[in-house]
């Protein structure tokens, strides 16, 4: 249920990120048809022209440029350090397995719904006491990893849709461009190429189409690895708090059968 609960919650920020996005694109747009009337026809067309005289295909690729931003925004909201590994919560695991006080580990981790609490809350209830040499490592380090896949793929699938934009604005894009090419080429057959200017803007308008599918997926690919990269750093942290925090059980359990292999007779000097 919390899961579900999370997953509702991540998709409604998502949505309202959207709109507002949404709004904040289009409301100077609108603002500006009024401003707009009374332009001079020969006046020199300005970039936001061009876009709209680029046809229909700009549409899909400027919904492709709002979804990258909502994305982007959301994902640097979901990949926090408070949200993964927040410092208070790993110096409180740490200090309580250091005295092998694993329960409190665990109430402590329990009460946070940060990544690495859910995890140390599934794992370290499989710390076996009756093996003090390990303290059933074996065990917990598998529920980690299992926990691992289960958790990852949600927040991997939020990441991977910028792989999905890199790669279909470009095709968008020259689709566009082929389009509006095959239509450039069709208008000089038919006035019988005697007026070049009419197919240089032409052809000009075709190409915004790949320039426009090209400005969405260039930041999209980095986006994805950006966030990729974070995303693999805050889980690995995580991960290794929570094995620290068994290696410090693990050590202060078997303190003193490690003295008691030290040699004798070895002088300090």
């Amino acid at each position: 249920m919390s899961f579900l609960r999370q997953n509702l919650s991540s998709k409604r920020t998502l949505s309202a990120l959207g709109v507002i996005i949404l709004f904040a694109f289009l409301a100077p747009d609108l603002m500006a048809q009024d401003a707009a009337e009374g332009v001079a026809a020969d006046e020199k067309k300005t970039l936001m022209d061009k876009i709209v005289d680029a046809g229909a295909f700009m549409v899909p690729i400027g919904i492709l440029s709002i979804l990258m931003i909502t994305l982007a925004v959301f994902n640097a909201l979901q990949l926090s350090k408070k949200k993964f590994c927040p410092p208070a919560l790993r110096e409180e695991i740490l200090a309580n397995m250091s005295d092998v006080r694993v329960r409190s580990a665990i109430d402590a981790a329990a009460q946070d719904p940060s990544y690495l609490g859910r995890m140390t809350a599934t794992a370290f209830p499989l710390v076996d006491a009756t093996d003090p040499e390990s303290l059933g490592r074996n065990r917990v380090e598998d529920a980690i990893a299992d926990f691992a896949i289960r958790e990852n793929s949600r927040y991997m699938s939020w990441i991977g849709y910028f792989s999905v934009i890199a790669q279909a604005a470009p095709m968008i894009g020259l689709f566009g461009t082929v389009a509006g090419m095959i239509l450039a080429f069709d208008t000089m057959g038919l006035s019988g190429g005697a007026n070049p200017s009419e197919l240089a803007g032409n052809i000009s308008l075709a190409l915004m189409t790949t320039a426009g599918g090209l400005v969405v997926a260039i930041p999209s690919i980095f986006c994805f690895y950006i966030f990729k990269n974070k995303f693999n750093k805050l889980v690995g942290e995580a991960q290794e708090t929570a094995v620290e925090g068994l290696d410090h059980a693990i050590a202060t359990v078997n303190a003193d059968q490690q003295l008691a292999k030290v040699p004798e007779g070895i002088s300090e000097g």
